[in-house]
């Protein structure tokens, strides 16, 4: 994303945001590994309290940090747009692909599902209970879920942005208000003060699963409360610190203070919501899930803050290859989980060691799924809508300067 006013991109930004979407394949591919009862379609025989330590790390951070640059970035792009323009842009660039894409994604997400199911029953189609009934609560987002909720905060944004508008016609209240609060809210102290409403919203959860962190809204157009709260504050927050970008310079500086605390906070939170192996109990309330949630949001925000500030320290400067990357994940996100599932149920049956098997699962999606963004999106009308048109090198002429499309 170009900076204020069409200038210099955000290269650190771009580099963590597609990093965080590149991440969750990561996250995705631990599943068929994780110790414990089963709670994903494809268990593999090889079980690792290594990578069961791996998915609960990267879920206390991931989405978190997503939504404080799309926050960040959805501002941005309003200020340099307009009104008009911003939600015309969105709705190319996150509606459309939310509706080109999900009919795809879950019909091969059953396909492969059901394949799966085939498959651990010795070929032959298993005996169960009916799907249920599509409805406003059962409705499967699965991972595009991020898609759906970032409308959602879209349009809440530019609510609020209007009432404040009204409100305050001058900028008074936002300049002598607002942007003081952000600055102190977002200051040393800033993993404690913003865990506390996640901390209060987990807490408060019916039937909140505590070693699972924030509910993941994969499931219902009504995106539950803790996760509505917790990437909501994120999202808001992004969108604020936009008004005052040094607040992210002051994170570069400081960034190796919150790496420990984040590192010591998780480890915390995984020990007091039950170890290594999944627990798939609801939390009593108490001072046990009080102590988890508290633990979660701040190691949350520690990370967040830890990550974005390393970034915008050490990242800064353009790369190619991370910006291949970061136009890549786009793609790479939506497409991965059918892809990762086939690769976990193909490789289940093969008695070798999870860090053969995990690797190995990467790789090939990986080499699958950045084949095809190259081959057949990049370049193409899908790519335009994902990432904005982009010219085949042969097409540039030499010498001519290159804008970057609009996010």
């Amino acid at each position: 994303m170009k900076g204020v006013g069409g200038g210099e991109r955000y290269h650190a930004l771009d580099a963590v945001r597609g990093g965080v979407l590149i991440l969750g394949v990561f996250f995705h591919a631990t599943l068929s590994f994780l110790p414990g009862q089963q709670m994903w379609m494809v268990m593999d025989a090889s079980r690792s309290v290594e990578l069961s330590v791996l998915f609960f790390a990267l879920h206390t951070f991931r989405m978190t940090v997503f939504f404080v640059l799309a926050g960040f970035f959805g501002r941005l792009l309003l200020e340099r747009l307009g009104v008009g323009a911003f939600v015309m842009n969105r709705a190319k660039r996150i509606a459309m692909p939310l509706a080109m894409f999900w009919p795809i994604v879950l019909t091969a997400f059953i396909a492969v599902l059901i394949w799966a199911a085939v498959q651990a029953n010795g070929g032959v189609a298993p005996e169960g209970p009916p799907p249920p009934p599509l409805t406003v609560e059962t409705f499967p987002l699965l991972h595009l879920w991020f898609l759906y909720v970032l409308l959602i905060f879209y349009a809440a944004a530019l609510l609020l942005r209007g009432v404040v508008h009204l409100i305050d016609r001058k900028g008074t209240m936002r300049s002598g208000l607002v942007d003081p609060a952000v600055r102190f809210l977002t200051g040393f102290s800033a993993p404690v003060l913003l865990a506390i409403p996640v901390a209060v919203a987990l807490y408060f959860k019916p039937n909140w699963m505590m070693w699972f962190g924030i509910p993941t809204p994969d499931t219902g157009l009504v995106p539950n409360t803790a996760a509505l709260v917790a990437y909501g504050l994120a999202f808001g927050f992004g969108w604020l610190i936009n008004r005052q970008p040094q607040i992210l310079q002051r994170w570069s500086e400081r960034w190796a203070l919150y790496l420990v605390p984040a590192i010591g906070a998780t480890a915390a939170a995984l020990i007091l919501a039950g170890g290594p192996v999944p627990v798939l109990a609801m939390a009593e309330p108490g001072v046990k899930s009080a102590g988890v949630g508290a633990l979660y949001g701040f190691a949350s925000w520690a990370w967040t803050i830890a990550i974005i500030g390393f970034a915008m320290r050490h990242l800064a400067g353009h790369s190619p290859a991370r910006r291949y990357l970061a136009d890549a994940s786009y793609w790479i996100y939506i497409v991965h989980l059918p892809i990762l599932i086939a690769l976990q149920t193909l490789i289940a049956p093969y008695q070798w060691p999870w860090f053969a098997k995990y690797p190995l699962i990467l790789a090939v999606a990986f080499v699958i799924m950045l084949a095809s963004y190259q081959l057949i999106v990049r370049y193409s009308w899908i790519g335009s809508i994902l990432n904005g048109k982009k010219q085949k090198p042969s097409k540039v002429k030499r010498g001519a300067p290159q804008l970057a499309a609009a996010e």
